[in-house]
């Protein structure tokens, strides 16, 4: 067959220009008898060499993802090669066109409809089809009106080129607001706790008023309102450190992040906020900006470190450094993290300028020193449940620790790696045992260094 090929092409390049064609001809041949010859081989060979260049042609799409979240969703093409594309959206009702140039239309866009969750709060369904020669066209069904964005990462890691559409809401939702409403439901379930604690008996009802006057303080008291922001780290496209048995970081550092927040949530006069409450991705840039925008008086990052022998083991914790790393483990940790963006997938040509004035902006010392004060403690209450990798706050250039005002730390919890303290990680009461160890340490370092007063305080009533 593939000799048939050959004759083929060798067929092909006989034809050629020459000087005396008669006018209006495209091409003359030199000896049509002697080239007629082998022809009914040659067009058996023609549909097959059609084929294989059409299929060296076109890309094949390897893996279709979907991420859905209240703040935006994520859908994510995967191929080999790098992705033709074209965006456009259309009105009444609202849609999302993506024309793919030179995709073969394989059973994995096909199916692409089966993987829309009812949930997904902005994506209603998908539709996949030939819109012409040469086009495959991907259509959206939108449930409100967006904001898309698309761009085209490089292979990194396990992926490779990948076409990435992010469906933002047209008005983004406000995280303060959020998280105002969050901590008015978690007062409002009190209040429901406080009058179903009425039908107790008189010594546990006493005990109900007491707790109940603990958790909202005295009348007319006015209370500095401690806002803590809780990174999970990774998230969405980025896994994380992934274990032998297939667990996943993004996974842990969420659950026990949860568990924190609802701790904290508790606390009279401590309120938390989530960076990223599924599994969606936020770049490093970002989860600092939604740190500032509840008025975050700490940032903790929450993490589960890896380590390519399995002996690795223990719980540390991070701070920034202006200077260089505290240690080389502590300079590639940082540099691994880091890597974060190009792993979860960033759009490079958006310039960031909070970025930009978080990596100008590094006069930071006192903010750095708090960090170190607060990791400490952090530390200490870690190392009641836990193996310590070391027993001091280690320091970096952790990107997402870059918050010029905000004292922040990075927590590994433990290493991933290691299949015991693995089976740890996983383990939800020594989850609600590491998420003790955090907050026990914030309140510590809150009772020797108080937060500075704001113009916003909450009253008590």
């Amino acid at each position: 067959m593939f000799e048939r090929i050959a004759k083929f092409k060798e067929f092909l390049s006989k034809f050629r220009r020459v000087p005396d064609c008669p006018a209006g001809r495209v091409t003359c041949v030199d000896s049509a008898p002697a080239l007629l010859k082998p022809l009914p081989h040659l067009l058996m060979a023609a549909p097959l060499l059609l084929f294989i260049d059409s299929s060296l042609a076109d890309t094949r799409i390897a893996s279709v993802r979907v991420w859905p979240a209240t703040e935006y969703t994520r859908f994510t093409l995967e191929s080999a090669s790098p992705i033709e594309y074209s965006v456009s959206t259309v009105k009444n009702p609202d849609r999302v066109v993506i024309d793919l140039k030179d995709v073969i239309l394989t059973s994995e866009l096909k199916q692409v409809s089966s993987k829309i969750n009812p949930s997904d709060p902005y994506i209603r369904a998908v539709r996949t089809g030939r819109f012409k020669p040469g086009v495959v066209r991907v259509v959206l069904d939108l449930k409100t009106e967006a904001r898309p964005q698309a761009f085209v990462l490089k292979p990194v890691g396990a992926y490779g080129y990948r076409l990435v559409l992010d469906i933002y809401p047209a008005v983004p939702p406000d995280p303060l607001m959020a998280l105002l409403e969050d901590r008015a439901g978690i007062l409002q379930a009190d209040a429901e706790t406080g009058n179903a604690a009425s039908k107790m008996d008189s010594k546990n009802e006493e005990a109900a008023k007491n707790n109940e006057t603990s958790r909202k303080g005295k009348p007319g008291e006015m209370l500095r309102l401690i806002t803590v922001a809780i990174d999970p780290g990774h998230g969405g496209e980025d896994p994380g450190a992934i274990s032998r048995r297939g667990t996943h970081e993004k996974s842990i550092t969420l659950a026990i992040a949860r568990k924190l927040k609802a701790k904290i949530d508790k606390e009279p006069n401590m309120r938390a906020a989530l960076t990223r409450e599924g599994d969606y991705f936020i770049s490093l840039p970002k989860r600092l900006e939604k740190a500032r925008q509840v008025n975050a008086d700490l940032f903790v990052s929450v993490h589960a470190d890896a380590y390519i022998k399995p002996h690795a083991r223990g719980s540390s914790v991070f701070a920034l450094s202006e200077s260089g790393a505290t240690s080389a483990a502590a300079g590639w940790l940082a540099k691994k993290e880091n890597q974060a963006d190009l792993i979860g997938g960033v759009d490079l040509d958006i310039k960031d300028p909070f970025l930009k004035q978080t990596l100008l902006d590094l006069s930071q010392t006192a903010t750095i020193n708090d960090s170190l004060k607060l990791g400490k403690e952090v530390l200490l209450e870690i190392g009641d449940i836990n193996h310590l990798h070391k027993s001091n706050v280690e320091q970096a250039g952790f990107a997402v620790l870059k918050s010029p005002d905000i004292p922040s730390i990075l927590i590994e919890t433990a290493f991933i790696s290691n299949p015991d303290e693995e089976k740890k990680l996983i383990d939800p009461v020594y989850q609600e045992k590491l998420a003790d160890a955090i907050l026990s340490g914030i309140k510590r370092y809150f009772t020797n260094n108080p937060p500075a007063s704001r113009s916003r305080m909450v009253f008590l009533d």
